[in-house]
């Protein structure tokens, strides 16, 4: 079995708005509206319930509190390109939380390493009563 196939979010699961984008651009950006926001309402939607957890777990400032992923594309000039990104940067962000983390079993410490280790302290212990204030022998 090979790996699982990554979440694909339908774009009616989303709400998409169109609005001026801001920053440089000159006249384009002031009269055309090509940026997208995109609200998508992690709660209301078909995700896996595991899948839903997780999201909400992650400490991202594009989630709100009301568990509303909210993603804001306005790096190309025209509206189809930047909704295209948005639901792109959507899917990665779900896609991250797709695959549960693995369990973590604890583990002793083999022989060898505690050996290793335990000759560390010695060599380390040797050293430093050398660092002594030298004696006469006389």
């Amino acid at each position: 079995m090979g790996p699982p196939l990554p979440l694909q979010i339908s774009e009616d699961e989303v709400e998409i708005t169109a609005m001026r984008a801001q920053g440089a651009g000159g006249q384009n950006v002031n009269k055309v509206s090509s940026a997208v926001h995109l609200r998508f309402d992690v709660m209301a939607s078909s995700l896996p319930v595991d899948v839903k957890e997780r999201l909400l777990c992650l400490r991202d400032s594009r989630i709100t509190q009301d568990g509303v992923v909210v993603i804001k594309a306005q790096q190309y000039r025209n509206q189809d390109q930047n909704r295209s990104d948005a639901l792109e940067r959507l899917n990665a962000l779900v896609n991250t939380v797709a695959v549960p983390p693995r369990v973590r079993r604890a583990t002793k410490p083999t022989y060898g390493s505690k050996q290793r280790r335990l000759e560390g302290k010695t060599q380390r212990s040797e050293t430093k009563a050398l660092r002594g204030k030298v004696r006469d022998g006389s």
